[in-house]
């Protein structure tokens, strides 16, 4: 059993960690950081979004993504609408800038994703991602005190 979670913990830090460092290499020359990848990725993506929206996709407080929002906005990367009366719904724009940030960071996902999937099929990547979606599900649920993580083998 100690095997197991030893395997299981490294290999899911491993994982994050080298998500993190291609995020962080190829977007050294703009000075931009991991939540900046993924708000421009997501922007790019959907081309309108609000920070509420961005919350949600990439799965961060309000704080960190109002920071990295401000520092966007700042960097010339963002425009944000601000007709709302509530900051976080209004609507944000990318600028010439932020659209070639996007646009090569897409590339980037897309080149990365094709080469770590080169050596599976199709089969194999539709069992990983159902897969890891259970794990996922299943840690949410032992995180917020559940213990039946049955209940989310069922749903899925």
């Amino acid at each position: 059993m100690k095997e197991r979670f030893q395997m299981f913990t490294a290999l899911i830090a491993k994982i994050s960690r080298n998500i993190k460092r291609i995020k962080n290499q190829e977007m050294a020359e703009y000075g931009l950081r991991s939540v900046h990848v993924s708000c421009l990725y997501y922007l790019y993506s959907s081309k309108l979004l609000t920070a509420t929206d961005l919350c949600e996709r990439c799965e961060e407080d309000k704080a960190t993504i109002s920071r990295a929002l401000d520092f966007l906005e700042e960097g010339g990367f963002i425009l944000r609408e601000s007709k709302c009366a509530k900051r976080y719904n209004s609507p944000l724009y990318l600028t010439e800038k932020g659209e070639e940030a996007g646009r090569k960071i897409t590339d980037k996902i897309n080149c990365v994703l094709d080469e770590i999937c080169i050596d599976l099929t199709e089969k194999q990547r539709t069992e990983f991602y159902r897969s890891l979606t259970v794990i996922s599900d299943s840690l949410e649920l032992c995180a917020e005190g559940i213990s039946n993580a049955k209940k989310i083998k069922n749903q899925a």
